[in-house]
């Protein structure tokens, strides 16, 4: 299988890093991960809706860039569908057993996602109604993604 985490902007902090980099150490034995960065939009603090969306369609173009047709894409969104570990362990093993071992989730920048981003999801995913910052988002998806792996292989690491 193979897991890619697509991010907008670029991971900064050293704990972040090292965080990330413990996840997808142990993910190794489970598949292939891969994290993607592609560049946010500089963009002034007040923007226009117009100057907004622009940046938002730049920022989708260079996530779109990275999804092939073959992959089944989550968007982080937070008007998506909330999941327990437990459900989302679940889809994750249903995907692979049919026929989706290229999953990729997205990550949006600070103003979201575009509507062609999101119209190119296979499914929008929340984890709650919380506005988390990009980069601790990148570390709590990492950990939920091996945790799955780790309820699907009955593991006690969940309990």
């Amino acid at each position: 299988m193979n897991i890619k985490i697509i991010g907008v902007g670029k991971l900064k902090e050293k704990y972040f890093k090292l965080g990330i980099a413990e996840y997808a150490k142990r993910l190794s034995k489970f598949c292939k991960f891969e994290i993607v960065e592609v560049a946010d939009e500089k963009a002034p603090e007040s923007l226009s809706q117009s100057e907004m969306d622009t940046v938002m369609a730049k920022e989708g173009e260079r996530i779109l860039d990275h999804i092939k047709d073959k992959e089944y894409v989550y968007a982080l969104a937070i008007l998506g569908k909330e999941r327990t570990s437990e459900a989302f362990a679940k889809e994750i093993a249903d995907l692979g057993t049919y026929g989706h071992s290229d999953i990729t989730f997205v990550i949006g920048g600070s103003l979201g996602l575009t509507p062609a981003v999101l119209k190119r999801a296979n499914a929008q995913i929340s984890f709650g109604k919380f506005t988390l910052p990009h980069q601790l988002m990148r570390l709590v998806l990492s950990e939920q993604i091996y945790r799955a792996f780790m309820i699907n292989s009955g593991s006690p690491y969940h309990k």
